[in-house]
């Protein structure tokens, strides 16, 4: 079982110090939401690990919420149901109980990636399906140029999408996740084209990378967007992603059926 922080929080991320914007920036994004919904491929009774506030729980048509944070289950709104206070290593149902599983930008703040994993697979009896950021492409990004400690950061934490598979098993499959130019949840790579929501401290405060840096960092970072979009330099160089559609970046989709 993960240790926990003050909050309750499970792995390295301490929800009650830094979520308390999350909700407002991290809004679930409806093409996101459909990418996931197909991929749960109509499961009827629906796992959601590390359920945080609750995003994208419409994908599905009856969902159970684990979430041992009680900042964010704090957080989940009037509508959704109670979550229940636990961790992916240690799910208190029984074996096979749901039709499909899902964890959502989650696996990388697990203590014991693998075990979580092998714990939905035990009690889900259809699909198991993880949106998450292949770690070899997060680097890839703009802001790497700008603040590489935050996203060198992202790659040391996310797992292997090999070692991912692994862990679940049985039949699997990647895709990748394009990413809307006015998405609604705001990770980092959501901001590809517009680079100014960066320099928000809540809005950065909601991509829990940004946690794990110091003062100084963050300040560098401020500084040199807010100079290189004045100048016009941000734009010379990136600022064809402002009018692009979709960003085809690290987010991906892991699904793995028995």
């Amino acid at each position: 079982m993960n240790a926990r922080t003050q909050d309750g929080s499970a792995g390295d991320v301490d929800y009650g110090a830094i979520g308390s914007g999350y909700s407002a920036f991290r809004r679930p994004d409806t093409r996101i939401a459909q990418f996931i919904a197909e991929a749960l491929g109509g499961a009827r009774t629906v796992l959601n690990v590390g359920a945080g506030a609750g995003s994208y729980e419409s994908a599905a048509r009856a969902v159970t919420a684990v979430e041992p944070s009680e900042s964010m289950r704090a957080q989940r709104p009037a509508r959704l149901a109670r979550a229940v206070d636990a961790v992916a290593e240690d799910l208190p149902f029984a074996d096979g109980e749901f039709e499909g599983s899902m964890t959502l930008f989650s696996v990388h703040q697990w203590s014991d990636v693998a075990a979580g994993l092998r714990e939905m697979r035990r009690v889900t009896r259809g699909p198991v399906v993880l949106l998450t950021c292949d770690p070899k492409l997060v680097t890839d990004f703009w802001l790497h140029a700008y603040a590489p400690e935050v996203l060198d950061v992202e790659a040391r934490r996310y797992p292997l999408i090999e070692e991912m598979a692994g862990a679940l098993g049985g039949t699997g499959s990647i895709q990748t996740v394009p990413i809307p130019l006015d998405c609604t949840d705001g990770f980092n790579e959501a901001y590809y084209g517009r680079p100014e929501m960066l320099l928000d401290p809540v809005a950065r405060q909601a991509c829990s990378a940004w946690s794990f840096i110091d003062d100084g960092v963050r300040e560098r970072f401020d500084e040199r967007l807010r100079r290189d979009l004045e100048s016009g330099s941000w734009d010379e160089r990136f600022g064809h992603l402002r009018t692009q559609e979709t960003y085809e970046g690290s987010l991906v989709i892991v699904r793995a059926t028995p």
